[in-house]
């Protein structure tokens, strides 16, 4: 039988195609020994904010530009900070369909007890796919036996003959990042995932696509996103 292995960046709260890949695959690597950047999305998201797209982000103790995801921790002041986060959540969603179930997840992730950024956001990622009913096996990529100092596509291929993936999965949008040629002269067959968003009820007037899943989460039941998750996108 193939192998399905995706390896992704560890986000916050990551939109619906994030979920979508981690239910397709049957290995799951996330990074945390990678270089941490501020313009990416480890430590922030979108969510509708009185109609409008506003971020959420998990302050940061400042420091070195140049430390891993691992390596970097939440603000000193984040008991006092995930409070008013939360209130932002709720203010934002109190009148949202799911909002009482949803809600308390939410918390739960929030008032996790760690100030370590990769360990938060695993934990949340966990505890989203618990919710969202998703079967998944996630790996850490630094407890994955292979030459770290590798970089970009050589470093993906070590990691998938790792863990005896046959299939790399990916986001359509690295599609001009790894070689076909490459990937199948090394036995494993390298496919693009699509993500196709479904409109879904909104406060906002007009859809607003690749938001938080936590907005998916407030607006739908989980029978419905596990519909999203299952038939809205294209592999190829």
């Amino acid at each position: 039988m193939p192998k399905k292995v995706a390896i992704m960046q560890p986000y916050f709260l990551p939109y619906l195609g994030y979920f979508q890949l981690l239910k397709l695959v049957d290995e799951f690597v996330i990074y945390d020994n990678i270089q941490f950047s501020k313009s990416g999305w480890f430590h922030r998201n979108r969510i509708l904010e009185h109609n409008s797209i506003k971020y959420i982000t998990l302050p940061l103790q400042k420091d070195s530009d140049f430390l891993n995801v691992n390596e970097r921790c939440l603000a000193t002041n984040f008991d006092i900070q995930r409070v008013k986060l939360l209130s932002r959540v709720k203010n934002a969603y109190h009148k949202a369909p799911y909002f009482d179930t949803v809600y308390p997840l939410i918390e739960a992730i929030l008032f996790f007890d760690s100030h370590n950024l990769f360990d938060f956001t695993l934990n949340s990622i966990q505890k989203l796919c618990d919710y969202l009913a998703i079967d998944y096996t996630i790996t850490v990529s630094s407890q994955v036996a292979v030459n770290h100092d590798l970089r970009g596509q050589d470093k993906v291929l070590a990691i998938c003959k790792a863990v005896n993936g046959t299939v790399y999965v990916n986001p359509e949008g690295g599609i001009d990042l790894y070689s076909q040629s490459e990937f199948a002269s090394n036995g494993i067959s390298l496919q693009f995932l699509t993500f196709k968003p479904q409109k879904y009820s909104q406060f906002s007037s007009s859809f607003q696509s690749h938001l938080s899943i936590l907005d998916v989460m407030m607006h739908n039941s989980v029978q419905t996103i596990q519909t999203f998750l299952s038939e809205d996108y294209e592999l190829k």
